[in-house]
């Protein structure tokens, strides 16, 4: 379909947007305006060309502004607003402060600003840096999504680099509509590759079809209309049937989301589908399975950002964590649990400022994080797994904590390794998978306001069983406890941090969820755990009777006794103080490195037992012992995971030629020798440390040049990413100067060409002379009269021969440039042909002399166009020729000419 053809329903809809009021119109009110969407343009190298591409193809009435952000080189003029103009019938605007945006307009950013929107006004700010990493679509496309929500339009088109990746998320949370250009039709796919990367684009496409493909979604998309799918006959069973469909195909379960959340999503499938019911929508989704993974991410848009509500990380810093710490002051390790974690921002923006309370505290123990991070998409676990973010990110992130935390790589940032260890990712179904428990930490930010109220009353008794005593719980900006003000109390400040209370009221019954078991939950605790006394001795009694009868005992995975049987007081004996019923408590401090060691095995390799021999410090005899089978147990299947200790007596056999000889063969010479092995041995011992603290003291050094080298290397890296970033920030600008430039010099020789043709097309011989008198242009009319050759430009003209009869050429032009006035007289030519010369002075744009301009129009052909008495009684053609000429050739003569 012809583009700049208007379809009705593309009239309806234009209608339905604005006014039509034309920009030059008074400004009116915001709340006086029609609603109408805004359109991102975001393009850097190459994006000149795409531009034109993508604005050649919009009506004139459509009813939408667009606003062009694009990498500008901040020292140049740009000439973006006039080269745009001549492609469509748009008022074409460069930006200044507090421009308007209107209908059919476009907005070109300025050189060296950033642009942002604020109530449908445009403001201009000046950029923290002119050149190095600039990111001014991630900017505009941010502050596009907080002022106009789901009526955002965001396109990314061809350019270098990441830029624009960060503020397509933002329109995304917002429901708004994500469009790139085809990596394959632009002419550099570094932008739309980052775009699309991102997983958030909703429609990829050549820049000739965007435009199309706007209208088109706008058209079916309600976004301004009241009208809902929730309006159709039967609307709720359809969507149940969506509902079934998902879970078929993925396993989740939405029915206990809100609606709200799910109409929503399910009318932008459509509009891009351009589906205008409900039930053509499920028949679509039974027919294209893919379209079922597409919904699932699009209920899934996890947007997310480092320190995001830097108030709520402020206090979590400063207090929280420094109470928390004090509190755990007998264990050392915490635990954390991010629920609904995304890309893993907030997981690593919470270990980031641990480290940081722990720099503030300075404390003498080493005290410990581990963050459980989870998430309902695999894609995005993955994705948080790596680490690597890109430089857009740089944005939400000081400078300090970019070096610290940050390693530089390539066009990106990835989480050093310091923090990644302190995390662990899953993915993680809130709704169906056991929780994380014995936390002291536990953020769920912005998750909560897309279930269900009753989906919620039953994960805040969920979250209040996962905390320890004093645990701290922390919301989105707009999610709240509700009425569990029993469980939880909030903070001081008004941040959404909540400590865990421990409430003698009886509290709701925790409904724990029933489903597979989680990958990261171990087997053995959850056997253990739901074993009673009355269950374990019939068991393990069963266990021994099989195997063997001595003494032994029963213990978990953190050694815990269960149970005995047998004599096990001669091995095992109570500690002092609290009663501790504990393996490694109550084992003698001797076996306690053995059986550690011993235990990690066993658990390690499942299934093989591990046997100490160790001497029995209770027993008097040297030669007493015992024997220790530590054995990790796989049946039966209720004792799974569980460790069976068995201790066995052992009598130690007396070593051959114990028993004293009757006399000792010469103990002198024995005892000498005894002693020069007891020197020789501690000459070599005395040698072999010398050697060693040498070889240390070398090894210290090396490895002080080496830090220093390192650090010499880290820091000339930093120069030159440095470096990198200015060149390429620098070369984006070149690029876009560059096609300016080209578009330019294509004007110009389409001018040149056009003046060209003009003046040969007058037939007007026409002479242009310098300064000097040189020639600096002829037209082919020219040649009969001075013999022109190309070679002739830059000559005098009177180094040229000339068919002329004028003698005072030269005269005549040096008066004109003297006088700056115009000279008209007859000339002829040695064949008879009079032609009316004038002589004019060349002036330049800013009204500089710079020459003059012979032209030569011959009287003979344009006489019938001239009164009788337009030309001298002696010069009438015809008529009184002058002496010179010859009257016999004449005729012949015009004739030629002619």
């Amino acid at each position: 379909m012809n583009p700049q053809v208007k379809s009705s329903s593309e009239k309806s809809r234009a209608i339905r947007f604005s006014k039509r009021s034309h920009p030059s119109t008074a400004v009116v009110p915001p709340a006086a305006q029609d609603i109408f969407p805004i359109v991102g343009l975001g393009a850097s190298a190459g994006g000149l060309e795409a531009l034109e591409q993508f604005l050649a193809h919009v009506p004139p009435a459509s009813g939408l502004a667009f606003v062009i952000v694009q990498h500008l080189d901040p020292t140049h003029e740009c000439i973006m607003a006039e080269l745009l103009q001549r492609i469509t019938p748009m008022k074409v605007i460069e930006v200044q402060e507090h421009t308007r945006i209107q209908p059919d307009c476009v907005y070109v950013i300025p050189p060296n600003r950033d642009l942002s929107v604020l109530r449908g006004v445009l403001h201009l700010l000046e950029p923290a840096a002119p050149r190095g990493l600039r990111l001014p679509v991630d900017f505009f496309f941010q502050s596009l999504a907080a002022d106009l929500k789901e009526r955002a339009v965001g396109v990314i088109l061809s350019g270098m680099g990441t830029d624009g990746s960060y503020g397509l998320r933002a329109i995304k949370e917002q429901a708004g509509l994500v469009l790139v250009q085809d990596p394959a039709s632009a002419k550099f796919d570094g932008m739309p590759r980052s775009a699309i990367d991102s997983g958030l684009v909703d429609i990829v496409a050549p820049a000739t079809e965007l435009a199309a493909r706007i209208l088109k979604y706008l058209t079916h998309a309600p976004l301004f209309a009241p009208v809902s799918v929730l309006a159709e006959p039967g609307a709720e069973t359809q969507l149940e049937k969506v509902i079934i469909l998902l879970r078929g195909h993925t396993g989740h379960d939405f029915s206990l989301y809100k609606r709200s959340t799910i109409y929503r999503r399910v009318e932008r499938r459509m509009g891009l589908h351009q589906l205008a019911k409900l039930g053509q929508y499920v028949h679509y989704l039974r027919d294209n399975l893919p379209e079922l993974e597409l919904l699932f991410k699009e209920l899934l848009i996890g947007v997310t950002n480092f320190f995001r509500e830097p108030a709520a990380w402020e206090q979590l810093r400063d207090e929280v964590l420094p109470q928390l710490l004090a509190d755990r002051s007998a264990r050392p390790a915490l635990r954390a649990w991010v629920a609904g974690c995304s890309t893993g921002e907030e997981a690593y923006t919470l270990a980031m400022i641990f480290k940081e309370a722990l720099d503030q505290l300075k404390p003498k123990r080493n005290y410990t994080l581990q963050i459980f991070a989870s998430d309902i998409d695999l894609d995005a676990v993955n994705k948080a797994r790596q680490g690597s973010f890109p430089a857009a990110m740089a944005t939400s992130v000081s400078p300090e904590r970019l070096d610290r935390f940050f390693i530089k790589e390539g066009r990106g940032y990835r989480v050093c390794k310091e923090i990644r260890e302190m995390i662990i990712f899953a993915p993680q179904n809130l709704i169906m998978d056991p929780p994380f428990t014995k936390l002291d930490f536990l953020s769920c930010r912005n998750l909560l306001i897309y279930f269900a109220p009753e989906l919620q009353k039953q994960l805040f008794p969920l979250f209040h069983y996962s905390l320890n005593p004093g645990g701290v719980l922390l919301l989105g900006s707009a999610e709240t406890i509700g009425g569990f003000t029993s469980l939880f109390a909030p903070l001081a400040g008004k941040t959404r941090l909540f400590r865990r209370l421990d409430s003698s009221v009886q509290m709701e019954r925790v409904l724990f969820p029933v489903t597979r078991k989680s990958a990261l939950a171990p087997a053995a605790p959850a056997a253990a755990a739901v074993l009673t006394p009355d269950r374990v001795q019939p068991l393990a009694e069963q266990w021994l009777l099989q195997h063997r009868t001595p003494a032994a005992a029963l213990v978990n995975e953190q050694g815990d006794i269960l149970f005995t049987s047998g004599r096990t007081g001669l091995y095992l004996e109570p500690a002092a103080g609290k009663a501790n019923w504990n393996l490694f408590a109550m084992a003698p401090e001797a076996w306690c490195h053995a059986l550690n060691g011993a235990f990690k095995k066993v658990h390690r390799e499942a299934g093989t037992p591990e046997k100490l021999l160790l001497r029995r410090p209770v027993d008097s005899s040297a030669l007493a012992a015992v024997e220790i089978t530590v054995q990790f147990l796989t049946e039966p299947p209720a004792l799974r995971g569980l460790v069976m200790v068995v201790f066995q007596p052992v009598v130690l056999p007396e070593p051959a030629g114990s028993k004293p000889a009757a006399k000792t063969a010469r103990p002198g010479k024995r005892e000498g020798d005894l002693r020069l092995a007891v020197q020789r041995a501690r000459e070599e011992m005395q040698f072999a440390r010398e050697e060693f603290q040498s070889t240390q003291e070398e090894l210290k050094s090396t490895n002080e040049e080496l830090q220093s080298t390192n650090e010499e290397l880290q820091s000339t890296n930093e120069e030159l990413t440095t470096s990198k970033e200015e060149m390429q920030s620098i070369n984006e600008e070149l690029q876009t100067v560059n096609a300016e430039l080209q578009f330019k010099v294509d004007e110009l020789n389409a001018a040149s060409n056009d003046m060209k043709n003009l003046l040969n097309s007058t037939e007007i011989a026409t002479v242009f002379l310098d300064n000097q008198l040189r020639v600096r242009r002829f037209t082919e009319r020219a040649n009969k009269l001075f013999n022109f050759i190309p070679g002739d430009v830059g000559r005098p003209v009177t180094d040229l021969s000339s068919d002329l009869l004028y003698t005072t050429l030269m005269a005549d032009c040096r008066e004109v440039l003297e006088k700056l006035v115009t000279m008209e007289k007859p000339v002829c030519t040695s064949g008879g042909i009079w032609f009316s010369m004038r002589i004019i002075p060349y002036r330049t744009m800013d009204d500089r002399i710079n020459g003059v301009v012979l032209t030569f129009m011959d009287m003979n052909t344009v006489c019938k166009y001239w009164k009788p008495d337009c030309v001298p009684a002696n010069l009438k053609c015809g008529v009184n020729e002058p002496p010179t000429a010859q009257p016999a050739a004449l005729p012949a003569q015009q004739k030629g000419a002619a």
